[in-house]
């Protein structure tokens, strides 16, 4: 057709209706030399309405193509997925303590068995050295005790003021002494008084 003829494809009011329509359309016209306007407002231009045809019904076999290939990338997908968990499993399966679960438990009954002699023979070693170490304390004690000082065959004496003589000088003669010894006290009277040798 004439310039003239494609002029109708321009028209302002077909443009806009075309602009504002929801559904798809498809331009058509034919005519490659010239470009109406509609063409260019339209959602898909086609050379001929051949070409508009092929565009608009997908050709069968290349979606039938197309379905095989996506059949064929789901199943690879599926079997790597399968291989994939399959050799996790494996794997899982392997472990010690899966492929032998009374050793592991047995290894670990042994552990706490040897852990709870440790804790016995640490326990007792303590109490040991406690029980030593009172006993060392208490012949600590009882060593520096006036009862086993008298024991010893050592005696306390005291003046008539009942105050401990530690020095012959704080003693006269004739004086009444009290004597405690470890087994009893008697009184003394003191007939002789001897100082105590300077060398």
């Amino acid at each position: 057709g004439s310039v003239e003829d494609l002029l109708a494809f321009s028209d302002e009011t077909l443009i806009r209706a075309v602009a504002a329509c929801t559904i798809p359309v498809v331009s058509a016209i034919g005519h490659e030399p010239d470009s109406p306007l509609l063409d260019y407002v339209a959602d898909v231009r086609a050379s001929t309405p051949t070409d508009a045809a092929s565009k608009l019904v997908p050709d069968f076999q290349q979606e039938l193509n197309a379905l095989n290939n996506a059949r064929q990338s789901v199943r690879r997908t599926i079997g790597q997925l399968i291989t994939r968990e399959s050799t996790s499993l494996t794997q899982l399966r392997a472990r010690p303590v899966l492929a032998t679960p009374d050793g592991f438990l047995i290894a670990r009954r042994e552990d706490l068995l040897n852990s709870r002699r440790r804790i016995r023979v640490h326990i007792t070693n303590v109490v040991l050295h406690a029980t030593t170490q009172l006993a060392h304390t208490r012949d600590i004690v009882r060593a520096l005790s006036p009862g086993f000082t008298l024991e010893r065959g050592y005696a306390i004496v005291q003046g008539p003021d009942h105050h401990i003589i530690r020095d012959s000088s704080q003693l006269n003669p004739e004086e009444v002494v009290h004597v405690r010894v470890a087994s009893g006290s008697f009184s003394a009277t003191v007939n002789q008084i001897t100082a105590k040798d300077p060398a």
